[in-house]
């Protein structure tokens, strides 16, 4: 299997390490989160001027025709930030739904919009007692006029708060977990009917709880087939999990060079604490950790890339393997830089709640196990 980058793949990175190493210092970051969006309105320019918003999007729409190598190299270089703009769940959750099963019409209204930095999308799909299940979705969609009304309550809206439009889950037919019968929509984040409770998440994101009561919508708001958008959910919540396990790994990295360098400088005992065996030994399993889950992440993008017909069960593995060595680097980082781990000024505590948040996102490491074990 041959995994070296390309050309462009390789400018890529290097423009987005750039990036990181030059917009993301922790005094940066921590004035951007605090700000009333969460995010730098700037940075979301520079995304689209770079065109790194129109990556993932087909050359017929105006994008660059990425796929999912694209995204591994994108991701990774943003988990090393860690970088907090809305890119996951504009281009990559709302922006996959579209790119998927939106017709052209609705593709030339809203891609162009995304890639020129011009509108903010959100996709609603989580429910408050799913508990991860794509099929168990309780929002109703009713015939009404010419169109649908929207009745409903979606959990954890990722980019919510700035959200324009929103792309919207809902049962059209059949029992509430029931695959067959849920249908995706396009419904504008401003109409009568929407009302959005905003918080931010424990990793400095921010996401929304939104009811739906009697949300109008016409029947050209539909994405794809009617009834049919169940496998649409489930190949783009595929791709979510193959970006953030990216972004996982270079949190990761993050941790393991933080603790490295620390261990060198903090001393006890008259002696940099790395001389310490037991360090050695903890240090050493961190690290073997991270090789083993950037390993796993590059074999579940080879799959993706070349449409292997298991590539679904390698992305649970590779979620599994994300989830507990996220765990495992995270809480050894925490230790071994003792109390100081978690103050804002050491930065170590702002990658563990990222691999957090990112173990819960999409189905955590149990749910993901049981995926595996029964996809054949």
């Amino acid at each position: 299997m041959n995994f070296a980058f390309t050309e462009e793949q390789e400018m890529v990175r290097d423009f987005v390490e750039r990036f990181v190493r030059e917009k993301y210092e922790p005094d940066m970051r921590r004035k951007i989160q605090a700000g009333e969006q969460g995010f730098s309105s700037e940075h979301w320019a520079m995304f689209a001027e770079l065109g790194w918003l129109g990556l993932m999007f087909p050359e017929d729409d105006g994008g660059f025709g990425g796929g999912a190598i694209e995204a591994m190299v994108l991701f990774e270089a943003f988990g090393r930030g860690p970088v907090i703009e809305p890119y996951l769940a504009t281009v990559i959750l709302a922006g996959g739904i579209l790119r998927r099963a939106a017709s052209a019409a609705q593709k030339e209204t809203f891609v162009p919009r995304i890639i020129e930095g011009k509108s903010q999308m959100a996709l609603a799909f989580t429910e408050p007692n799913a508990r991860y299940n794509l099929a168990n979705v309780s929002t109703m969609a009713t015939p009404a006029n010419d169109g649908y009304a929207i009745n409903g309550n979606k959990a954890v809206v990722l980019n919510g708060p700035a959200a324009d439009t929103l792309v919207v889950s809902a049962r059209t037919k059949g029992e509430q977990q029931d695959p067959d019968g849920i249908t995706l929509f396009l419904v504008d984040a401003g109409s009568a009917g929407i009302n959005r409770q905003n918080f931010p998440t424990q990793d400095g994101f921010r996401a929304s709880e939104i009811l739906f009561d009697n949300v109008l919508v016409d029947g050209g708001a539909i994405i794809g087939e009617l009834h049919g958008g169940h496998p649409v959910l489930q190949a783009t919540i595929d791709d979510a999990i193959l970006a953030t396990s990216a972004e996982a790994v270079g949190a990761m990295e993050m941790l393991n060079k933080a603790t490295l360098e620390f261990t060198k400088t903090r001393k006890q005992f008259g002696v940099p604490i790395g001389k310490f065996q037991v360090l050695q030994h903890r240090m050493a399993e961190m690290f073997m950790e991270y090789e083993q889950t950037k390993s796993l992440l590059y074999r579940a993008t080879m799959a993706v890339a070349a449409g292997e017909a298991d590539a679904s069960r390698t992305i649970s593995a590779l979620k599994v393997q994300v989830g507990r060595a996220g765990r495992k680097i995270g809480q050894e980082a925490i230790q071994i830089h003792g109390g100081m781990g978690m103050t804002e000024e050491m930065y170590v505590g702002n990658y563990f709640k990222r691999l957090t948040m990112i173990n819960s996102l999409f189905g955590n490491a149990d749910h993901h196990l049981r995926r595996f074990a029964t996809t054949t």
